[in-house]
This record gives structure tokens, C-alpha cells and sequence, in this order.
């Protein structure tokens, strides 16, 4: 069966077909007999084997024929498994990436003195580390068809806002999401996040929907083993050749055209928080947006639209799209100051409290 791929169904293994004289056949006395392959796109991913050594003709058509069902469902159970295993290869890869990254301010813990002094320079580590795993100004000029730049502040010494921008093969995936409160969990989750994306795009993933889902599924796992009650929510933007496609739910996209008109593109119903169910599958949606030369997208979490100034007014999503509207000629480096700029003249004195993330891009 495993050569041919073909069934293999005995009445009697004793009395017919070409196993009569097989050693095991007959020390068993094996009666009735089922061999039928486990396949996946053609390929053979396992072997059920079934025997009845009380009664011929057991595994009659229609037994087989539900056999053959089961071994559809498992053969997608096996591919996941295997697509799981990779993934967890590929986290381990990189914590390994990380231990090494480590290394390079190791030398800071010999300046400690005391143990408040060592946690708040582990902390101001993890900072590091974090901002170190934000894209390369050289990275984002490598992309030929886009102007990017990005921005993230975090609240405390470590974020729990996610962005980043990859380009594998001349397609281009851009992240942005926001996990639920601030601090070093907050931020573990966020690496979560970004090593996941890295992985099922090295391994070629495509489909927005096993994208979402595989990332959601890792983060549940770890949520769940952590104890904690964290999520985020997570937008994904794909570009290629003028043409962005948005899944995933996170804050509106605003799409500013090349002579500063805003369009916002909302994402309640592109996706669900990530690592708050197991299975997301059925709400998760995509959106497609057209760029041509000189339109481009805005991306933010609500530690901008919803930061405070000294009165308690919250700064609001119009004001954003008023301060990137008006400065939209501008390069997107220059957007990104003017944006941030604003903000931090409307918050004055008054203390920051969530993380702050930005991104623009604009075709070129």
C-alpha cells in the first residue's frame, strides 16, 4: 500500500489475496484485513491499518469508505502538527538570535550594586533588546515601491505595541498591533508576535486566513500557559504592485490619497482579537485598498487617538487625520515628526500612559 498508494482490503488473509503464506498471517491467524493510505495533496502522510481476527469480510465498502474520511481529517491534523513543530523550531531559532543579542550588554550587569538596581537595568535590557527588533532604516529603503517610517514609544522601560515591516521575494507584509496593557508581559507577547510572523513567512505562508489563525493559535497556547488575560489586536497589510490588502482587527487604517484626501478603512470586521479564543478562523475578512503613486496609509494604535492632555480630552482620531492631511506633500519621515510633534504639544505636561505607535507609507 505504501507503493502504490492503492487500498488494501483482505476478507480472509488466510485463504486469499498474496499474503496467505505471510509469517505474521499466518501465526495470527488474521481473518479480515484494511490497508488504506493517509494523503495530503497527493502526498502519503501515514497508514491506517486495521485487522479483525474473529470474523471474515469485516471491512465492508462502506466501512472503508468512512476510513477514508477519517484519514482525509487526520491528514490535515498531521500537516498542522508538522506546521506547528516548524514553528516551534523556528521560536527557538530565534530566542537563540536573542540570547545572542544579549551578550552584546551583558557588561551592564557588572555596574550593579543592589538588587533594585539590577531589575531596573534588566528591564532597560529588554527595552533594548525590544527596539533593536524594530526595522532597520536601511531595511525600509531596500523596499523599491514604498517610502516608510515608523515610530514606537513605549509607555514604560518595555511596550507591548507591535510593528514591523518585511520584504521577502518582493512581497512586502506590514504588522501593527497592540496588546492589551503595558510592561515586560506585555511585551513578551509582542516578540511572541513578531517571531511568529517571521516564521510563516519563511515558510512561505500566503493564505491571509491560515496566517492569522496560526499566529492566533501560538499566542492562545502561551497566553494560557502564562495565566494571563492579555491579547491584541492585530492588523496585517500586504503590498504588492500598487494593491494593499488589510486582515486582521486593530484600530481604522487611514488610506491618505496623493492630495491629502483621508479615507478610513475600518477592521472591526477583518479579524478577531489575537489569543483570546482558540479558533478565529470564521472572522477573519480581508479588505483591498489601491494605491497609486502618491496615495498612502497611516497606521497607529490608540495610545495617539487616545492620549490625554492636562484637561482629560482625549486627542482623537480627526486630529490625527487633520495633522496628516495637511502635511501630506511632505516626505513620510517628515509626516511622521509633524504627527508626533502635534500630539506631544496637545499632551503638554500630562503624563503618558500607553505606548505610542506610528507608521507611514506612501507609494512612490
Amino acid at each position: 500500500m505504501a507503493r502504490t498508494q492503492n487500498d488494501v482490503v483482505l476478507n480472509d488473509a488466510t485463504k486469499e489475496g498474496l499474503f496467505t503464506q505471510d509469517s505474521y498471517i499466518l501465526q495470527n491467524q488474521v481473518y479480515s484485513v484494511l490497508c488504506a493510505p493517509i494523503l495530503h495533496q497527493g502526498q502519503l502522510r501515514g497508514i491506517v491499518y486495521l485487522e479483525n481476527n474473529l470474523t471474515t469480510g469485516a471491512f465492508t465498502p462502506e466501512r472503508l469508505e468512512l476510513v477514508k474520511i477519517i484519514s482525509a481529517q487526520a491528514a490535515i491534523s498531521l500537516e498542522n502538527a508538522q506546521l506547528y513543530r516548524t514553528l516551534e523550531d523556528k521560536v527557538i531559532e530565534r530566542t537563540a538570535q536573542l540570547a545572542a543579542a544579549n551578550e552584546e550588554i551583558s557588561a551592564l550587569n557588572e555596574m550593579l550594586k543592589s538588587e533594585n538596581l539590577r531589575m531596573s537595568a534588566e528591564l532597560d535590557v529588554t527595552r533594548q533588546l525590544q527596539q533593536k527588533m524594530l526595522p532597520r532604516e536601511e531595511e525600509l529603503q531596500q523596499i523599491p515601491d514604498l517610502e516608510i517610517s515608523g515610530f514606537m514609544q513605549p509607555a514604560e522601560e518595555v511596550g507591548g505595541d507591535y510593528y514591523d515591516v518585511l520584504n521577502y521575494d518582493g512581497r512586502v507584509k506590514i504588522g501593527i498591533g497592540d496588546v492589551t496593557g503595558h510592561g515586560l508581559e506585555s511585551g513578551m507577547l509582542m516578540v511572541m508576535v513578531q517571531t511568529a510572523v517571521r516564521t510563516l513567512l519563511a515558510n512561505q505562508e500566503t493564505d491571509y486566513v491560515k496566517f492569522l489563525t496560526s499566529i492566533n493559535r501560538t499566542l492562545y497556547d502561551n497566553v494560557v500557559r502564562m495565566r494571563t488575560e492579555k491579547n491584541l489586536t492585530l492588523a496585517l497589510l500586504d503590498y504588492t504592485d500598487g494593491v494593499l490588502q488589510i486582515s486582521g482587527q486593530h484600530e481604522e487604517i487611514i488610506v491618505v490619497r496623493s492630495l491629502g484626501e483621508i479615507e478610513r478603512v475600518d477592521t472591526i470586521d477583518l479579524g478577531f482579537p489575537i489569543g483570546l479564543d482558540l479558533e478565529i478562523t470564521d472572522f477573519i475578512a480581508q479588505a483591498e485598498v489601491q494605491l497609486n503613486p502618491g496615495d498612502g496609509v497611516v497606521l497607529y494604535t490608540d495610545g495617539i487617538t487616545e492620549a490625554e492632555n492636562l484637561a482629560g480630552e482625549q486627542y482623537g482620531l480627526e486630529r490625527l487625520c487633520e495633522v496628516v492631511s495637511k502635511n501630506w506633500h511632505l516626505s513620510v519621515e517628515e509626516i511622521r515628526q509633524m504627527a508626533i510633534k502635534d500630539l506631544r504639544r496637545f499632551i503638554g505636561e500630562q503624563k503618558v500612559f500607553d505606548d505610542i505607535t506610528i507608521v507611514v507609507l506612501k507609494r512612490r
